[in-house]
């Protein structure tokens, strides 16, 4: 079946939708009632927005869920002809935001897409109602933010092999293999839930990636730090103020091996010392696989009371 119209065995029945204005075609899930306050959200590496599969779910009788697929992952397209750097996906996002006029948007992060939405918020932070990180890094020119990156990638077993691998030329050779080693690859950055492993769930993640080509992405986005081509948004001082404002909330899966808490965590605080942080023992680093119901109870939590 095309993957285009291909629902996973009933586990991803969202209507597709297309956009063309971050210069490819990018897909994107749009559930809800149009006059719903939006809810944004961003997925990382390697997965797509199958990941928030059961949070749709969860929100879109009261709140438009908006899913779009990096460049390069899910459904959107993956040019050759382009980089796929942090500061690209960031692009690609704003013309997604701006295209459709979304507006009073609450961003669900998660992995990279912590830093593309915190991109997006440095750029349009009149457009950013609310902030949920979930394992997803909320750097905002925070004076700590450097140093707690390198931290991390010192003890993290994922970017400690992504450097080895680049070094040894070997990261194109191995990510690009991601429609065959998907489960081990997903592992390696952390989930607990063996359970979700299925036929339709491997193939929800491994078939986006039949090719060495279809891999341009996440190899883009490893290769990118590797090679410390990934450029963080920094905000001007009112951005900085408006989003420190915002309602946040953070939920951290604490086996998470990949984005270790005691780093990102502190990082989020420094940002929003008075907001929410929902610790979720025994979840890993892909928590909404490992606690979609407690995430999804969270969030409605938050956009309740907020």
């Amino acid at each position: 079946m095309n993957r285009s119209i291909d629902t996973f065995d009933g586990t991803y029945p969202y209507a597709p939708h297309y956009i063309d204005a971050p210069g490819f075609r990018m897909h994107y899930v749009d559930e809800g009632p149009p006059e719903g306050t939006v809810v944004l959200c961003l997925h990382g590496e390697p997965t797509w927005g199958y990941l928030f599969r059961s949070l749709i779910a969860s929100l879109r009788g009261v709140y438009r869920v908006v899913v779009p697929d990096h460049m390069g992952f899910g459904r959107s397209d993956t040019p050759q002809n382009r980089s796929y750097w942090l500061q690209d996906h960031i692009d690609n996002l704003e013309r997604f935001v701006l295209a459709l006029d979304l507006r009073d948007i609450t961003l669900v992060l998660h992995d990279f897409g912590g830093p593309v939405g915190m991109g997006l918020a440095a750029r349009h932070p009149e457009r950013i109602g609310r902030i949920v990180s979930v394992n997803g890094p909320t750097p905002f020119g925070q004076a700590s933010a450097f140093d707690r990156l390198s931290a991390n990638a010192e003890v993290s077993p994922w970017f400690r092999w992504i450097v080895k691998a680049e070094a040894a030329g070997r990261l194109d050779a191995v990510l690009g293999e991601l429609g065959f080693n998907i489960l081990s690859t997903l592992k390696l950055n952390g989930f607990e839930n063996h359970a979700v492993i299925t036929d339709a769930w491997l193939r929800a993640y491994g078939s986006r990636f039949a090719t060495p080509a279809d891999c341009a992405g996440a190899i883009g986005w490893a290769r990118g730090f590797a090679i410390g081509a990934h450029r963080f948004e920094v905000p001007d001082e009112a951005a900085r103020r408006a989003i420190a404002a915002r309602p946040a909330l953070a939920i951290w899966g604490m086996a998470d091996r990949t984005l270790h808490s005691g780093h990102f965590l502190p990082l989020f605080s420094e940002l929003f010392p008075d907001a929410w942080v929902h610790r979720l023992p025994g979840a890993g680093h892909y928590t909404f696989e490992d606690a979609p119901e407690a995430i999804a109870a969270s969030i409605t939590a938050f956009l309740r009371y907020t």
